[in-house]
């Protein structure tokens, strides 16, 4: 295991202001479902889930079969999961990967911006990287807010990077640099 993933490890439970990050369980199953098969939160990911066993099969095959970095959002007030963001790291380039979902119904309330800034913090702080990045589907410009509100800057298109639904679609590709997050905090 990297120091990389030792630390990733030791931090896989967080806390911001209004929300716990910590790893996705087969209990928030019905809670995910609620936004998995929503077809506006999911239109630029994945086909909707039409059943409650497609999202639990996704988070025993994707969140519990690799769980470093793949954090639950919970809302401290209510324990409901609303989200969910990953993180990715690159140890050969020290940099790290940002994605993110939230359920549409909590859209608008700052709460995917406070996660990011609790990854970046990790990112820059703990794990000492040198580059955060991040991408969205060009259609889905909310992302894109998400990312500059996190500081990251826009770098270019990837054109026909991501297969979503069947087509590929063009990337709006986004970083920030160490020393950027620095004079931020």
């Amino acid at each position: 295991m990297s120091n990389y993933q030792f630390l990733m490890a030791k931090h896989a439970c967080m806390e911001s202001e209004r929300l716990f990050l910590r790893p996705v369980t087969m209990h928030d199953a019905v809670d995910m479902f609620d936004y998995t098969s929503d077809e506006e939160t999911t239109r630029f990911l994945y086909e909707p889930h039409t059943e409650l066993q497609q999202t639990e099969k996704m988070i025993g095959n994707y969140f519990m079969k690799e769980p470093i970095g793949k954090y639950a959002l919970v809302l401290k007030e209510s324990d409901k999961m609303i989200g969910a963001i990953e993180f990715r790291v690159d140890d050969w380039n020290k940099s790290g990967d940002l994605g993110f979902t939230l359920n549409r119904r909590f859209w608008g309330n700052g709460y995917m911006t406070e996660a990011g800034n609790t990854l970046l913090h990790l990112a820059f702080t703990i794990l000492e990287l040198e580059r955060v990045h991040a991408a969205h589907d060009v259609n889905n410009p909310m992302s894109g807010n998400v990312l500059r509100r996190l500081g990251m800057t826009q770098e270019g298109i990837l054109r026909k990077s991501e297969m979503i639904r069947g087509t590929l679609a063009d990337s709006a590709y986004y970083s920030i640099l160490k020393e950027e997050y620095t004079i931020r905090f």
